[in-house]
Protein backbone atom coordinates (compact mmCIF):
# COMPACT_ATOMS: atom_id res chain seq x y z
CA UNK A 1 0.00 0.00 0.00
CA UNK A 2 1.50 3.45 -0.90
CA UNK A 3 -1.54 5.37 0.87
CA UNK A 4 -2.82 4.48 4.47
CA UNK A 5 -6.26 4.45 5.78
CA UNK A 6 -7.54 6.51 8.36
CA UNK A 7 -10.61 7.63 9.93
CA UNK A 8 -12.92 10.66 11.41
CA UNK A 9 -14.35 10.31 14.71
CA UNK A 10 -17.08 11.33 13.78
CA UNK A 11 -18.53 7.83 13.89
CA UNK A 12 -18.37 7.56 16.97
CA UNK A 13 -18.83 11.27 18.15
CA UNK A 14 -20.23 13.63 16.26
CA UNK A 15 -19.31 16.99 16.02
CA UNK A 16 -21.36 19.37 14.08
CA UNK A 17 -24.18 17.69 17.06
CA UNK A 18 -21.94 16.67 20.27
CA UNK A 19 -24.91 14.89 21.72
CA UNK A 20 -24.77 12.25 18.97
CA UNK A 21 -21.54 10.31 20.99
CA UNK A 22 -20.99 12.59 23.42
CA UNK A 23 -20.74 9.94 25.88
CA UNK A 24 -17.89 8.16 24.24
CA UNK A 25 -14.74 8.70 25.67
CA UNK A 26 -12.00 9.80 23.40
CA UNK A 27 -9.83 6.72 24.39
CA UNK A 28 -12.99 4.47 23.18
CA UNK A 29 -12.53 5.97 19.92
CA UNK A 30 -9.06 5.57 19.46
CA UNK A 31 -9.16 1.88 20.54
CA UNK A 32 -11.89 0.83 18.38
CA UNK A 33 -10.45 2.51 15.51
CA UNK A 34 -6.79 0.91 16.01
CA UNK A 35 -8.35 -2.41 16.68
CA UNK A 36 -10.47 -1.75 13.60
CA UNK A 37 -6.93 -1.51 11.52
CA UNK A 38 -6.40 2.22 11.07
CA UNK A 39 -3.32 3.94 10.75
CA UNK A 40 -4.60 7.07 11.99
CA UNK A 41 -7.21 9.66 13.01
CA UNK A 42 -8.42 13.26 11.75
CA UNK A 43 -8.71 15.58 14.70
CA UNK A 44 -12.85 15.96 16.90
CA UNK A 45 -13.39 17.71 19.29
CA UNK A 46 -12.88 15.49 22.10
CA UNK A 47 -8.86 15.64 20.72
CA UNK A 48 -6.30 17.88 23.21
CA UNK A 49 -5.43 21.05 20.70
CA UNK A 50 -1.80 21.16 22.17
CA UNK A 51 0.85 18.89 20.46
CA UNK A 52 2.48 17.90 24.13
CA UNK A 53 -1.11 16.61 25.40
CA UNK A 54 -1.82 15.12 22.47
CA UNK A 55 1.47 13.49 21.16
CA UNK A 56 1.56 11.00 23.90
CA UNK A 57 -2.48 9.80 23.84
CA UNK A 58 -1.65 8.84 19.47
CA UNK A 59 1.21 7.20 20.38
CA UNK A 60 0.22 5.06 23.33
CA UNK A 61 -2.65 3.77 20.36
CA UNK A 62 -0.06 3.47 17.67
CA UNK A 63 -2.27 6.22 15.43
CA UNK A 64 -0.91 9.21 13.29
CA UNK A 65 -2.51 12.70 13.23
CA UNK A 66 -3.81 12.52 9.90
CA UNK A 67 -5.72 16.16 10.04
CA UNK A 68 -8.19 18.25 10.88
CA UNK A 69 -10.85 20.76 9.49
CA UNK A 70 -10.23 23.99 9.47
CA UNK A 71 -13.34 26.35 9.18
CA UNK A 72 -12.19 29.51 6.76
CA UNK A 73 -13.79 33.23 6.61
CA UNK A 74 -12.47 34.57 3.74
CA UNK A 75 -15.40 36.53 2.60
CA UNK A 76 -15.48 38.43 5.87
CA UNK A 77 -11.93 38.46 6.43
CA UNK A 78 -8.49 39.55 4.83
CA UNK A 79 -5.97 37.38 4.06
CA UNK A 80 -3.57 38.26 6.92
CA UNK A 81 -6.78 38.29 9.48
CA UNK A 82 -6.93 34.91 8.06
CA UNK A 83 -3.31 33.56 8.29
CA UNK A 84 -3.30 35.44 12.11
CA UNK A 85 -6.66 33.09 12.50
CA UNK A 86 -5.01 30.31 11.59
CA UNK A 87 -2.23 30.00 13.60
CA UNK A 88 -2.88 27.47 16.61
CA UNK A 89 -4.63 25.22 13.96
CA UNK A 90 -1.50 25.43 11.61
CA UNK A 91 0.94 24.97 14.63
CA UNK A 92 -0.84 21.85 15.99
CA UNK A 93 -0.81 20.22 12.52
CA UNK A 94 2.88 21.02 12.18
CA UNK A 95 4.05 20.03 14.88
CA UNK A 96 2.23 16.49 14.53
CA UNK A 97 3.17 16.05 10.96
CA UNK A 98 0.18 16.50 8.83
CA UNK A 99 0.37 16.67 5.48
CA UNK A 100 -2.66 18.71 4.90
CA UNK A 101 -4.75 21.20 6.36
CA UNK A 102 -8.64 20.17 5.65
CA UNK A 103 -10.02 24.05 4.76
CA UNK A 104 -13.91 25.01 4.47
CA UNK A 105 -15.58 28.14 3.88
CA UNK A 106 -17.63 28.78 6.69
CA UNK A 107 -19.00 31.83 6.29
CA UNK A 108 -23.44 31.98 6.55
CA UNK A 109 -22.87 27.95 6.88
CA UNK A 110 -25.82 26.27 7.81
CA UNK A 111 -24.85 22.08 8.03
CA UNK A 112 -24.61 22.51 11.99
CA UNK A 113 -28.15 23.94 12.09
CA UNK A 114 -30.60 21.29 12.60
CA UNK A 115 -33.60 23.62 11.86
CA UNK A 116 -32.55 24.80 8.25
CA UNK A 117 -33.06 23.16 5.06
CA UNK A 118 -30.32 22.94 2.93
CA UNK A 119 -32.30 25.08 0.35
CA UNK A 120 -31.91 27.71 2.77
CA UNK A 121 -27.97 27.87 2.35
CA UNK A 122 -25.49 30.58 1.19
CA UNK A 123 -24.50 30.98 -2.13
CA UNK A 124 -22.11 33.49 -4.23
CA UNK A 125 -23.09 35.95 -6.55
CA UNK A 126 -21.35 35.74 -9.89
CA UNK A 127 -19.44 39.12 -8.46
CA UNK A 128 -17.88 37.13 -5.62
CA UNK A 129 -16.08 34.39 -7.07
CA UNK A 130 -12.62 35.81 -8.77
CA UNK A 131 -12.36 37.76 -5.37
CA UNK A 132 -12.84 34.94 -3.10
CA UNK A 133 -10.61 33.00 -5.44
CA UNK A 134 -8.08 35.61 -4.56
CA UNK A 135 -8.14 34.99 -0.92
CA UNK A 136 -8.28 31.34 -1.21
CA UNK A 137 -5.43 31.21 -3.58
CA UNK A 138 -3.01 33.43 -1.39
CA UNK A 139 -4.17 31.45 1.74
CA UNK A 140 -3.12 28.48 -0.02
CA UNK A 141 0.04 29.88 -0.84
CA UNK A 142 0.76 30.83 2.52
CA UNK A 143 0.00 26.99 4.26
CA UNK A 144 1.92 25.70 1.08
CA UNK A 145 4.87 27.73 2.27
CA UNK A 146 4.09 26.50 5.89
CA UNK A 147 4.84 22.68 4.67
CA UNK A 148 0.63 21.94 5.25
CA UNK A 149 -0.80 22.47 2.09
CA UNK A 150 -4.46 22.81 1.92
CA UNK A 151 -7.29 20.68 0.98
CA UNK A 152 -10.47 22.28 0.10
CA UNK A 153 -13.43 20.76 1.49
CA UNK A 154 -16.93 21.50 -0.50
CA UNK A 155 -19.28 20.45 2.01
CA UNK A 156 -23.11 20.58 2.18
CA UNK A 157 -24.89 24.00 3.43
CA UNK A 158 -21.81 25.60 2.33
CA UNK A 159 -20.90 28.18 -0.34
CA UNK A 160 -19.01 25.41 -2.18
CA UNK A 161 -21.25 22.65 -2.14
CA UNK A 162 -22.54 21.71 -6.09
CA UNK A 163 -20.83 19.96 -8.78
CA UNK A 164 -20.91 23.53 -10.56
CA UNK A 165 -19.40 25.04 -7.74
CA UNK A 166 -16.87 22.94 -7.66
CA UNK A 167 -15.61 23.78 -11.13
CA UNK A 168 -16.39 26.84 -10.47
CA UNK A 169 -14.07 26.92 -7.34
CA UNK A 170 -11.09 25.08 -8.94
CA UNK A 171 -11.10 27.46 -11.95
CA UNK A 172 -10.99 30.08 -9.33
CA UNK A 173 -8.42 29.32 -7.30
CA UNK A 174 -4.25 28.39 -7.83
CA UNK A 175 -2.67 25.15 -7.65
CA UNK A 176 -1.62 25.78 -4.07
CA UNK A 177 -5.67 25.04 -3.13
CA UNK A 178 -5.86 21.58 -3.15
CA UNK A 179 -9.22 19.69 -3.48
CA UNK A 180 -10.34 17.15 -1.27
CA UNK A 181 -12.77 14.61 -2.43
CA UNK A 182 -15.70 13.70 -0.81
CA UNK A 183 -17.49 10.90 -2.00
CA UNK A 184 -20.09 11.78 0.07
CA UNK A 185 -20.78 15.27 -0.23
CA UNK A 186 -20.41 15.04 -3.96
CA UNK A 187 -23.15 12.36 -4.10
CA UNK A 188 -25.60 14.34 -1.88
CA UNK A 189 -25.14 17.51 -3.42
CA UNK A 190 -26.05 15.73 -7.41
CA UNK A 191 -22.59 15.03 -8.16
CA UNK A 192 -20.55 11.93 -9.62
CA UNK A 193 -16.86 11.72 -8.09
CA UNK A 194 -15.67 10.63 -11.09
CA UNK A 195 -16.41 13.80 -12.72
CA UNK A 196 -14.17 15.19 -10.63
CA UNK A 197 -11.45 12.72 -10.34
CA UNK A 198 -11.15 13.38 -14.41
CA UNK A 199 -11.24 17.19 -14.06
CA UNK A 200 -9.55 17.79 -11.03
CA UNK A 201 -7.79 14.77 -10.21
CA UNK A 202 -4.21 16.63 -10.22
CA UNK A 203 -5.50 18.94 -7.57
CA UNK A 204 -7.00 15.94 -5.31
CA UNK A 205 -4.63 16.27 -2.69
CA UNK A 206 -6.99 14.18 0.13
CA UNK A 207 -9.77 11.67 0.48
CA UNK A 208 -12.93 11.80 2.30
CA UNK A 209 -14.54 8.33 1.84
CA UNK A 210 -17.98 8.30 2.66
CA UNK A 211 -20.86 6.07 1.43
CA UNK A 212 -24.58 7.25 0.90
CA UNK A 213 -28.02 5.20 1.05
CA UNK A 214 -30.02 6.38 -2.18
CA UNK A 215 -33.22 6.03 -0.01
CA UNK A 216 -32.02 7.94 2.73
CA UNK A 217 -30.36 10.57 0.26
CA UNK A 218 -34.08 10.90 -1.98
CA UNK A 219 -36.38 10.94 0.96
CA UNK A 220 -33.84 13.94 1.92
CA UNK A 221 -33.93 15.71 -1.09
CA UNK A 222 -38.05 15.33 -1.38
CA UNK A 223 -38.15 16.86 1.92
CA UNK A 224 -35.67 19.67 1.91
CA UNK A 225 -33.96 18.10 5.05
CA UNK A 226 -31.31 19.81 6.99
CA UNK A 227 -28.31 18.29 6.81
CA UNK A 228 -28.14 17.15 10.40
CA UNK A 229 -31.57 15.72 10.04
CA UNK A 230 -30.39 13.46 6.94
CA UNK A 231 -27.28 12.82 8.99
CA UNK A 232 -29.41 11.61 11.39
CA UNK A 233 -31.76 9.43 9.43
CA UNK A 234 -28.83 7.95 7.77
CA UNK A 235 -27.59 9.46 4.87
CA UNK A 236 -24.32 8.65 5.27
CA UNK A 237 -22.12 5.52 5.96
CA UNK A 238 -19.07 3.92 5.12
CA UNK A 239 -17.68 2.47 1.87
CA UNK A 240 -19.22 -0.63 0.25
CA UNK A 241 -22.76 -0.17 2.58
CA UNK A 242 -24.21 2.11 -0.15
CA UNK A 243 -24.26 3.60 -3.64
CA UNK A 244 -21.10 5.08 -4.29
CA UNK A 245 -19.30 2.90 -6.95
CA UNK A 246 -15.70 3.20 -4.66
CA UNK A 247 -13.95 0.16 -6.97
CA UNK A 248 -14.38 2.75 -9.86
CA UNK A 249 -13.40 5.71 -7.60
CA UNK A 250 -9.90 4.10 -6.45
CA UNK A 251 -9.35 3.07 -10.09
CA UNK A 252 -9.81 7.12 -10.67
CA UNK A 253 -7.70 8.03 -8.36
CA UNK A 254 -4.76 5.58 -9.38
CA UNK A 255 -4.76 6.40 -13.07
CA UNK A 256 -4.40 10.43 -12.63
CA UNK A 257 -1.73 9.07 -10.01
CA UNK A 258 -3.37 10.38 -6.76
CA UNK A 259 -0.40 11.83 -4.49
CA UNK A 260 -1.99 12.40 -1.28
CA UNK A 261 -0.84 10.03 1.69
CA UNK A 262 -4.24 8.62 3.15
CA UNK A 263 -7.80 7.82 2.27
CA UNK A 264 -10.23 8.41 5.36
CA UNK A 265 -13.28 6.62 5.93
CA UNK A 266 -15.31 9.44 7.18
CA UNK A 267 -18.92 7.20 8.37
CA UNK A 268 -20.92 10.18 9.96
CA UNK A 269 -23.79 8.23 11.37
CA UNK A 270 -26.11 8.09 14.82
CA UNK A 271 -23.70 5.84 17.09
CA UNK A 272 -26.90 4.45 18.53
CA UNK A 273 -27.87 3.33 15.59
CA UNK A 274 -25.10 2.30 13.73
CA UNK A 275 -22.16 1.00 16.01
CA UNK A 276 -19.51 2.47 15.18
CA UNK A 277 -16.70 0.00 15.39
CA UNK A 278 -18.98 -2.53 13.47
CA UNK A 279 -19.15 -0.26 10.78
CA UNK A 280 -15.69 1.33 10.52
CA UNK A 281 -14.56 -2.15 10.61
CA UNK A 282 -16.58 -3.08 7.68
CA UNK A 283 -15.35 0.35 5.70
CA UNK A 284 -11.79 -0.69 6.74
CA UNK A 285 -11.96 -4.36 5.12
CA UNK A 286 -13.89 -3.20 1.89
CA UNK A 287 -11.49 -0.06 1.09
CA UNK A 288 -8.59 -1.64 2.06
CA UNK A 289 -9.35 -4.62 -0.25
CA UNK A 290 -10.05 -2.44 -3.43
CA UNK A 291 -6.89 -0.46 -2.23
CA UNK A 292 -4.68 -3.93 -2.69
CA UNK A 293 -6.64 -4.54 -6.17
CA UNK A 294 -5.60 -1.13 -7.67
CA UNK A 295 -2.59 -0.82 -6.16
CA UNK A 296 -3.31 2.54 -5.34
Amino acid sequence: MTVRLGVNPIAWSNDDMPELGGETPLEVCLAEGKAAGFDGFELGNKFPRDPDALRPILERHGLALVSGWYSAGLLERTVEEEIAAVQPHLRLLKAMGCSVMVVAETTGCIHGSRGVPLSKRPTLAPSQWAEFGRRMTAFGDYLREQGTPLAYHYHMGTVVETPDEIDRFAEMTGDSVGILLDTGHLTFAGGNPMDVIGKWGHRINHVHCKDVRADVLQRARQSDSSFLDAVIDGVFTVPGDGCVDFPAVLRGLKTVGYAGRWLVIEAEQDPAKAHPLTYVTMGRRHLSALVAETGL
